[in-house]
C-alpha cells in the first residue's frame, strides 16, 4: 500500500442503490483512472473544468483517464460564479451530447462549486440524467457542493434558484489540490467547515478553534476537518436527501449569505459564497440572540474565530456598498426555503444548537438588518 493511499479516508453517502463513496486524500487525480474505471460500466466520460483549473489539473487528469483506457473529451468554461447561467448550461449539455456520451458512460466536474453545480446539472437533464462524477478541486466544493446532489444555476432573482436534485455517483476530494488555491479561496471554503461544528457539532467547532492553523497548514489535520465535514453532510444528506427536514439545517448563514451575494450581483471581486456565509453564520447567531434564543456570547465568539481566520465577519467589510434593508430583504424571500409566502431561518440555541424557525416574522428581519447595515 502507499503512503497516499493510507493517508485516504472513505465516507460513504447512503441512499440504497444511490450510495456512493467520496475518496479524501492526496493523489487523487493522479490515481482517478483506475478508481473510474473500477466504478464505471460505461468507457466514455465528457470532463468539464474552468479556466483557472484546466491548467493545473486537466492534462494530468486526462491522462489518468487514458491510462486506464478511458475515452474522454473535455470542456473548458470562464471561471466564476458568473458562468453558472443558462448559457453556460446550453454550452454544456451540447458538448455532452455531442460527444455521445450515454447513460452508462459520465460526465465529469473537475472544479470548484461553480464547474460542479453546473456539470451536475446538465448531467440532470441529458438524456433524463446521466452518471456523474465530482472531483472537487476547492475546500468548499470539497466539504460542501461536490457531496448531496444538489444541482443548479443562478438566476438575477437568486442564487440556486434553477436546478436538479442529481447524486454524484463518485466524488474524489485530492487535498493536494487545495496547495494551489489562493488563501481568499481557502478562507471561504473554511467557512463551511465551521458551518459543520456550529449546526450540531460543538465539540468539532472547539477542535476548529485549537487547530484551525494545522488545518490551513496541510497533511492529517486538513484531511480530518474534511473527512468530518463530509461525514456530517453525508448523515444529513441520508436522513433527508430532498431537504424536506433537517437538511435545511445545512444553509445555516445561508439566507444572509445568499441575499448578500445576490445584491452584489455575484461579483467575486467583492464577494465570494464563503464569505457570505461568514458573515451569514455572524448574522444568524446575532439574529438569534436578539429573539432572546441564545446569548450574544456566542455571536462574539463565532465572530471572533472566523475573524481569526481572516473571513469577513461583518456587512460593512463588503466593498461597494450594499443596498438598503428592503431590497435585501426582496432578496430573501426569494429564498428557496420560503414556503407558502412563510420566512424559514436557520437559528441557534447556542454553539451546534440550530433548528430550523418557521415563519420569522418579516418586520424582525428588516429592523435587524437595518441595524447592522454599514450607516
Amino acid at each position: 500500500m502507499t503512503a497516499n493511499a493510507t493517508a485516504r479516508r472513505t465516507v460513504r453517502v447512503d441512499l440504497g442503490d444511490r450510495s456512493y463513496d467520496i475518496l479524501i486524500g492526496p493523489g487523487l487525480i493522479a490515481s482517478a483512472g483506475r478508481e473510474i474505471a473500477s466504478r464505471l460500466k460505461g468507457r466514455k466520460i465528457a470532463v468539464i473544468t474552468d479556466a483557472h483549473v484546466a491548467p493545473l489539473y486537466l492534462d494530468g487528469f486526462m491522462g489518468a483517464l487514458a491510462a486506464e483506457g478511458i475515452d474522454a473529451v473535455s470542456l473548458v468554461l470562464p471561471a466564476g460564479e458568473k458562468t453558472k447561467s443558462f448559457e453556460h448550461l446550453i454550452s454544456v449539455c451540447d458538448s455532452v451530447l455531442a460527444a455521445r456520451i450515454e447513460r452508462n458512460d459520465a460526465v465529469v466536474a473537475l472544479g470548484g462549486g461553480v464547474i460542479g453545480d453546473l456539470t451536475g446539472f446538465a448531467a440532470g437533464i441529458v438524456r433524463r440524467g446521466s452518471r456523474f462524477i465530482q472531483v472537487p478541486t476547492s475546500l468548499l466544493a470539497q466539504v460542501d457542493s461536490s457531496v448531496g446532489g444538489k444541482t443548479g444555476i443562478n438566476s438575477p432573482h437568486g442564487k440556486n434558484l434553477i436546478g436538479v436534485f442529481h447524486q454524484p455517483d463518485l466524488v474524489l476530494a485530492d487535498t493536494d489540490v487545495l496547495d494551489t488555491l489562493s488563501p481568499r479561496e481557502f478562507r471561504a471554503g473554511y467557512a463551511e467547515v465551521a458551518k459543520y461544528g456550529l449546526i450540531d457539532k460543538p465539540d468539532f467547532f472547539a477542535w476548529l478553534e485549537k487547530n484551525w492553523r494545522d488545518v490551513f497548514a496541510g497533511g492529517e489535520a486538513r484531511i480530518e476537518a474534511i473527512a468530518t465535514s463530509c461525514q456530517a453532510k453525508a448523515d444529513v444528506v441520508a436522513a433527508d436527501e430532498r431537504e424536506n427536514g433537517q437538511r435545511a439545517l445545512l444553509n445555516l448563514g445561508h439566507t444572509f449569505g445568499h441575499a448578500l451575494e445576490a445584491a452584489t450581483q455575484y461579483d467575486s471581486a467583492r464577494l465570494v459564497h464563503g464569505e457570505g456565509v461568514s458573515i451569514g453564520m455572524v448574522l444568524a447567531h446575532q439574529f438569534s440572540a436578539r429573539l432572546n434564543l441564545c446569548s450574544p456570547d456566542d455571536g462574539k465568539r463565532v465572530e471572533a474565530h472566523l475573524r481569526e481566520v481572516g473571513l469577513p465577519t461583518t456587512m460593512g467589510e463588503i466593498p461597494g456598498g450594499l443596498p438598503p434593508a428592503e431590497k435585501l430583504m426582496d432578496a430573501i424571500t426569494q429564498d428557496k426555503k420560503v414556503k407558502a409566502g412563510k420566512l424559514t431561518f436557520i437559528l441557534t440555541r447556542g454553539i451546534g444548537q440550530s433548528f430550523v424557525a418557521d415563519d420569522v416574522p418579516q418586520s424582525e428581519v428588516v429592523a435587524f438588518l437595518k441595524e447592522k447595515l454599514p450607516k
